[in-house]
């Protein structure tokens, strides 16, 4: 924004967007994804008749208790912010009854409409959530007096009245479709974490990970496996469904369980790759599906990698606590490729002591950044900690480099292993 000097010349003028926010005409609060409180504005300072002082700090859900005709809020507001976090666009909440004291202290019935819209961080992530509210009391009062027809309404009462209640009637239907997407989840998680297995006792130092996305309609197409392939060889995969949801879930289940057969019958990545690929076009929501297979021989210190399309492993050596990116071969994701074409595969050796990483997209994505800027986010984790053993480790990256909350809407599957 600019002004005029004396010269004439443009000058550039200072905007407070604090004072802006705090003179905005409609009732608005500034909160945090945790729901805390971080400012008011005026109109909601002499709407609530409150001061600001006595607002910040505090929890929306301790200051303003849910009034007991609509318990629900509390829950149908956390899922209105995690909608605005998951997809950085705003969010209309239903239709909510929150009376306010009248003259003379007698509560009044009043009915507002909440909306809630991102407020983005210099890095294009979600830091905070505007909570505005638009009061609708006098729209419920038109409604409840045609839908009476003891008297009379004007033609815009009425125009005004039957187009508030077509909007009531969709934001019903959306929030019946958020709580069934909300079920969906529910299940699908349920039935992802029953799929994906636990690493047994005797298979040395193993972490697995396994992080839903935040969001009904994103969770379910990430996964792993471990599997002991006999005479100190340790098989290690990890793979990608495109898709959501309960179908992805499926696809996921399918997939790993197909790999997991092959590689116990080959023992080789690429042939387990090559059978799963011909698997793949057979399973619908299979295509451009990505997997990365790796086997560890412990006795020789050797591993022999493949990826279909997949992410490359990353290696931590011992010595000066480097970090060496696996990529020598990629090939193209499942189901996208001739089956005839030979799959690639390579092997290196490692030093006692020295720690594989495997994982999925949703660690290291983020919405408009450089896919490498989180691959170097990972390794400079992986340095910081090279001293701590898988568990430790696996728990370290996912607090630093994807805390909850944080980064794309995306599932995360993580495997370290110590070698």
């Amino acid at each position: 924004m600019t002004d005029r000097n004396t010269s004439g010349e443009a000058a550039p003028v200072h905007v407070d967007y604090g004072a802006v926010f705090r003179a905005s005409p409609g009732p608005a609060l500034l909160i945090t994804p945790g729901l805390v409180i971080v400012d008011a504005n005026d109109a909601f300072l002499d709407r609530s008749g409150r001061r600001r002082g006595e607002m910040v700090g505090r929890s929306v859900s301790e200051l303003f208790p849910m009034h007991p005709t609509a318990p629900e809020t509390g829950s149908q507001l956390r899922a209105s912010v995690d909608h605005v976090l998951a997809t950085g666009q705003q969010d209309t909440m239903p239709l909510r009854r929150y009376d306010l004291e009248a003259p003379g202290g007698v509560l009044e019935k009043r009915y507002w409409r909440p909306v809630n819209a991102p407020v983005f961080g210099p890095d294009g992530r979600v830091k905070l959530i505007i909570f505005r509210v638009e009061e609708v009391t006098e729209l419920v009062r038109i409604r409840a007096a045609l839908q009476e027809a003891d008297e009379a309404l004007s033609d815009e009462e009425a125009t005004t009245a039957g187009l508030f209640a077509r909007s009531q009637d969709l934001q019903d239907l959306i929030e019946r479709l958020r709580l069934a997407h909300a079920r969906e989840r529910e299940i699908a998680v349920s039935l992802q974490r029953a799929m994906l297995p636990t690493v047994p006792a005797g298979f040395g130092d193993v972490a697995v990970r396994y992080r839903p996305a935040t969001s009904s309609l994103n969770v379910c197409g990430d996964w792993y496996d471990v599997l002991d392939l006999g005479r100190d060889r340790l098989a290690v995969a990890v793979g990608d469904v495109v898709g959501h949801g309960l179908e992805a879930a499926g696809v996921m289940g399918q997939l790993r369980s197909a790999l997991s057969a092959a590689i116990r019958a080959t023992g080789e990545p690429a042939s387990a790759l090559k059978t799963l690929a011909m698997q793949a076009v057979t399973i619908e929501g299979a295509l451009a599906a990505t997997a990365l297979q790796t086997v560890i021989d412990r006795a020789g210190h050797t591993i022999t990698y493949s990826r279909a399309g997949h992410l490359p492993p990353l290696l931590l050596h011992p010595e000066g606590c480097t970090v060496e990116v696996l990529d020598e071969v990629v090939d193209p994701p499942l189901a996208t490729w001739e089956l005839d074409t030979v799959r690639s595969q390579a092997s290196l050796s490692y030093e006692p002591g020295a720690t594989l990483v495997l994982y999925t997209d949703g660690l290291v994505e983020r919405r408009g950044e450089d896919i490498d800027t989180g691959l170097e986010r990972l390794t400079a984790s992986l340095t910081r900690h090279c001293d701590l053993g898988a568990e430790e480790l696996a728990s370290a990256l996912l607090t630093e480099v994807h805390p909850a909350g944080d980064g794309p809407d995306d599932d995360t599957a993580l495997v370290v292993v110590r070698l």
